[in-house]
């Protein structure tokens, strides 16, 4: 078996891969308890608010006082159309692209984003980016060579602290190979498959690595521009709202520090809540043949044909898009000559069809509509008039009020996947926000953006927050894994060590870095 994610839950992960956690009865383990009817009553209370204050905005800017006031009909569409979204995508089940291309034709009707723009957005060359990047990552995974990657450093692990830490550096060094979370936790199940079977009978030590593995997934994504859908859009909002935007070097400078230090703190956090002291010095031995026999792919020797060419092509996408300034070549002109040579017969892994296959085009839809809303919320005015009304009470506390804003910022962040469970669709509703506001209270939008984004990595507190928590969640795809309790024990201590790291960073590591947090 060459493909390692080629495992009898392969569809299930897939799934996964793709699609949205549900946010109800998926299994057992994401099944909410309650008063179901109260739930059911509150997105219709809701809906009935956002449409109300929608409504209100509408036929306020029709009277001549609040057009006065800077308020014009397509700035009142706009912010109506964008409350509706956000409502849909925290408060429904339908499809975060459905409501996004739902949101776009709203605007398109109403007259407030040209037509021609939307389609434009299709052709973006961040759409192109991350094509070609997804085809490579099917070309790598198809290789096999993550699974040995990962068993050539949990082998050296001698007790649950390093294989902990072990595992955590192979999980972030995946970042730079797979651009999506879903998809890495996807590679990491027969990884975990092939550590449990060789832990067997230590039930504790097995249940916090299932813990461990989506928890360092989401965390460290953080370290590359490509690591997650979020982080594209991020950058979308940012060069639509005139900023400069990251390069993937820029984003590896700042974001690679926060993604090793949050994961391996993670790692310690986990060890501390999930294992007493005995599991903790007890010994582990984890070794290449073990691995072997419980994922039916070889891990030891030379590297094959495959892996070797995976190697190659996956180190030189890295190289060329982090030395773009010495050759100019656009990050994504690298990843389409990465695409082709993943899929050319006699130099790729795969075939144009397979990999094809396994890009998430409802992502890619999802990024073209969000930055065709960024568009229409920056032309039409709407966040200029946002920012000057929800700053009005804010003017004048100088620097203090700007370090209010980043706390506020990224408390939000850090809370909201309770709200709306897909990380592109957090970002796509906190991010415009954010840019809109910061430059009236002084702050570096860049900052705060990145500051939002990294602190909705933090999505651990409910199964259907995070595909990856789902995937780890759902016995289907592995067992020994954890129920709500556990994510409700381990949230309590790492939301609140997640939301002072974040800031840290965002008030004193960033700027040492180059990155201030006020202009």
């Amino acid at each position: 078996m060459n493909d390692p994610t080629a495992l009898p839950a392969a569809v299930t992960r897939t799934r996964f891969a793709t699609v949205p956690p549900l946010r109800t009865e998926a299994s057992p383990a994401v099944r909410r308890r309650g008063p179901l009817a109260s739930r059911r009553r509150l997105p219709l209370v809701t809906f009935v608010i956002v449409a109300a204050v929608g409504a209100a905005m509408i036929v306020g800017a029709l009277a001549p006082v609040e057009a006065a006031r800077g308020i014009t009909t397509p700035i009142a569409v706009t912010l109506a159309v964008f409350l509706l979204a956000v409502w849909a995508w925290s408060a429904t089940r339908l499809d975060d692209t459905l409501v996004a291309f739902l949101a776009a034709i709203a605007l398109i009707a109403a007259g407030v984003l040209p037509v021609e723009e939307f389609f434009a957005s299709l052709g973006d060359e961040t759409i192109w980016l991350l094509i070609g990047a997804f085809v490579m990552a099917a070309a790598v995974s198809v290789s096999g060579l993550p699974l040995r990657a990962a068993a050539g450093l949990v082998r050296f692990a001698r007790g649950p602290r390093s294989l902990f830490h072990l595992t955590t550096v192979a999980l972030t060094l995946s970042a730079f190979a797979v651009p999506a979370t879903s998809g890495r936790a996807a590679l990491a199940v027969p990884v975990f498959g092939a550590l449990s079977t060789t832990l067997d009978g230590r039930p504790r030590l097995t249940r916090a690595l299932a813990l461990l593995m989506p928890t360092v997934v989401l965390l460290s994504a953080v370290a590359s521009l490509l690591g997650a859908g979020a982080h594209i859009i991020t950058d979308q909002l940012l060069r639509a709202a005139g900023e400069p935007g990251f390069s993937f070097l820029s984003w590896l400078w700042l974001g690679l520090p926060l993604a090793v230090v949050s994961s391996h703190l993670a790692a310690e956090i986990i060890l501390w809540r999930f294992l007493a002291r005995p599991d903790r010095t007890t010994p582990v031995r984890v070794t290449t043949a073990d691995i072997e026999r419980a994922a039916g792919h070889r891990v030891s020797g030379p590297l094959t044909s495959a892996e070797r060419r995976a190697a190659v092509l996956v180190s030189a996408a890295i190289v060329l898009w982090s030395t773009e300034p010495l050759h100019g070549l656009p990050p994504a002109l690298v990843a389409l000559f990465g695409a082709v040579a993943a899929v050319a017969p006699g130099i790729g892994c795969t075939t144009l069809p397979a990999a094809v296959a396994r890009v998430p085009w409802s992502l890619l839809l999802f990024l073209a509509a969000t930055l065709a809303l960024a568009t229409a919320l920056t032309d039409s005015g709407a966040a200029t008039w946002l920012s000057a009304v929800a700053l009005e009470p804010m003017r004048g506390l100088g620097a203090a009020g700007a370090v209010a804003f980043l706390l506020a910022v990224v408390a939000l962040s850090t809370a909201a996947h309770l709200l709306i469970p897909s990380r592109s669709a957090r970002s796509a509703a906190i991010i415009p926000a954010v840019i809109a506001l910061a430059p009236g209270l002084g702050v570096e939008p860049m900052a705060a953006a990145l500051a939002s984004t990294a602190a909705a990595g933090f999505c651990h507190t409910l199964p259907s927050s995070a595909k990856p928590v789902a995937m780890f969640a759902d016995p289907q795809v592995v067992s020994g894994g954890y129920g709500p309790t556990d994510l409700r024990r381990l949230s309590i201590v790492l939301a609140p060590a997640m939301f002072v790291l974040v800031a840290v960073f965002a008030l004193w590591i960033w700027p040492l870095q180059g990155l201030p947090l006020l202009r």
